[in-house]
């Protein structure tokens, strides 16, 4: 199933249309230190979403961590000796069914989605796979809002011009992307690391970083 995503609606609305939850939320998760809830579907999805960012564990971090679905058919009736405190927060609600796909880009961690059911009951093959593909849009729509807010300052010499299109080239071709989509992904990384675009730009000239394995000398 092909998709496409209008960046000025709802990045929840698509879940709900293609799989059988009742809630879901797609939050930012950059780092422990850095995360919101960019969309929810209803209160208990926002609330899943607080208590996972509260306590530093549930379906979403399990998720990014492993940066594979974390699919969960009851979090009330299975062992969750991973993250006993969520599964105890949610112990005796109409929570049971959560499924947590990663937002990830190259090699970027950006967040989580998290599709909950108030009944019991697992996903099927191809629901996991439409939810992924889903989620693969949405971490580039999620990565352009979260810079779409923090521009970063791009001026300076024709040097550094000249390195940052470099640099986009060369992730252009690790990656196989678009122009667009690799100059993203720079100021992503530049974003997630505090430092700046020409700083980052420098690291993939000098071949200290390649975003095709994820290494950083």
């Amino acid at each position: 199933m092909i998709y496409s995503l209008d960046r000025d609606t709802s990045l929840c609305a698509p879940f709900l249309s293609v799989v059988p939850v009742t809630g879901v939320s797609v939050s930012v998760l950059v780092t422990r230190a850095t995360q919101a809830t960019i969309c929810s579907s209803n209160a208990t999805a926002s609330h899943l979403d607080e208590l996972q960012f509260d306590l530093g564990e549930g379906p979403c971090w399990e998720a990014l961590s492993s940066r594979r679905p974390a699919l969960h058919s009851d979090v009330q009736g299975e062992d969750q000796s991973t993250w006993p405190a969520f599964a105890n927060a949610v112990r005796g609600s109409d929570v049971h069914g959560m499924f947590a796909f990663p937002l990830v880009v190259g090699s970027l961690d950006i967040g989580a989605v998290d599709l909950y059911s108030s009944s019991v009951g697992g996903l099927t093959a191809e629901q996991v796979a439409d939810a992924s593909a889903l989620a693969q849009l949405t971490g580039w729509q999620v990565l352009r809002r979260l810079l779409n807010q923090n521009p970063d300052d791009e001026e300076g010499s024709s040097h550094s011009r000249r390195e940052v299109h470099q640099a986009t080239g060369m992730v252009l071709a690790q990656l196989g992307i678009n122009a667009e989509e690799a100059s993203l992904l720079l100021r992503a990384h530049a974003f997630s690391s505090g430092r700046s675009v020409r700083e980052i730009s420098n690291d993939v000239v000098e071949r200290r970083l390649d975003f095709s394995t994820g290494a950083s000398q």
